[in-house]
């Protein structure tokens, strides 16, 4: 059976996080919206949905990316071979 001193600091905890949480979540609201209000708005014609990078440069991104990981763990990836992992 919790004593009654266990339930106090028990209900005290938990209102101090539901306060905390409240708090946080209006500040953060808060934060989002002041931000969102000095955003220009751009006309609809300068927005765009084409994606950052074209198929082209995703695939030369990728390329790099892999020979950059075989280049770093090429020499691990060797060694573990070698003992028959």
């Amino acid at each position: 059976m919790i004593s009654v001193l266990a339930q106090e600091r028990l209900l005290g905890a938990a209102l101090g996080s539901v306060f905390t949480g409240i708090v946080v979540f209006e500040q953060r609201k808060s934060i989002y919206r002041s931000i969102s209000d000095t955003q220009p708005q751009l006309p609809a014609r300068f927005q765009t949905k084409e994606p950052i990078f074209g198929k082209k440069s995703r695939a030369e991104l990728a390329r790099l990316w892999n020979k950059a990981v075989d280049q770093s763990f090429g020499p691990v990836i060797h060694y573990l071979s070698s003992r028959g992992w």
